[in-house]
């Protein structure tokens, strides 16, 4: 279907450009959603007459935006989440779930369509993940997955959780493995250089008797 586009589309074009598109993602999501026209005659006379006010309703969101940027980029949410040892997720982490953790962090005015993530967030761990103020307009937004604050804490330092846990659990056995079955067997043995006597003395015995 050919289209106009009444705002900038990442890969398609801007404001004022006619394009091709699939027909199901033009009916789906530009046209109800006023971010294009049909290409037809009518519209075409339609965009020409409005395409000042449009430009200049653009600007005025884009200008917006940038101002909200600023306070934005760059800053982190912590999810806190049940996981397994291997770190994941007993469930998973949605654009709903980031939108609602900006909000309670002051972050009014974000929908879900502005969150840009390809696939629900599995596994423990820190995502970077665009958020759309504008078509023109795109910030990043930390999202700190953890099972409690010290441990995003930790992430957030740039500590690998779960490298750290199965490490220290490493050490855990080595020395389990290292410690004796009880504290009998140092109390019992007889320490080498005793050994070392006795056999020198027994030795000597039977030189003595021969």
């Amino acid at each position: 279907m050919e289209i106009i586009l009444l705002e900038r589309i990442e890969k398609l074009g801007g404001i004022g450009d006619v394009v091709n598109v699939k027909n199901g993602f033009a009916r789906n999501y530009l046209l109800p959603n006023n971010k294009a026209l049909r290409a037809n005659d009518a519209n075409r006379k339609l965009f020409e007459a409005n395409r000042g006010k449009i430009e200049a309703d653009n600007a005025e969101r884009r200008t917006d935006a940038e101002g909200r940027a600023s306070g934005i980029n760059g800053k982190q949410i912590v999810l806190i989440r049940q996981a397994s040892n291997t770190g994941q997720l007993y469930g998973s982490v949605s654009v709903r779930d980031i939108v609602e953790a900006l909000a309670e962090d002051g972050v009014e005015g974000i929908g879900k369509s502005m969150v840009e993530l390809e696939r629900p967030i599995k596994s423990l761990g820190l995502v970077d993940v665009k958020v759309k103020l504008h078509p023109e307009v795109v910030v990043t937004v930390g999202v700190n997955v953890a099972r409690s604050p010290d441990e995003a804490e930790m992430q957030k330092q740039g500590i690998d959780v779960i490298a750290a846990m199965f490490e220290e659990e490493q050490a855990e056995a080595v020395a389990t493995a290292l410690e004796p079955d009880s504290e009998d067997e140092f109390e019992d043995a007889t320490p080498p250089s005793e050994l070392a006597a006795e056999e020198v003395e027994a030795a000597s015995d039977e030189a003595e008797e021969a």
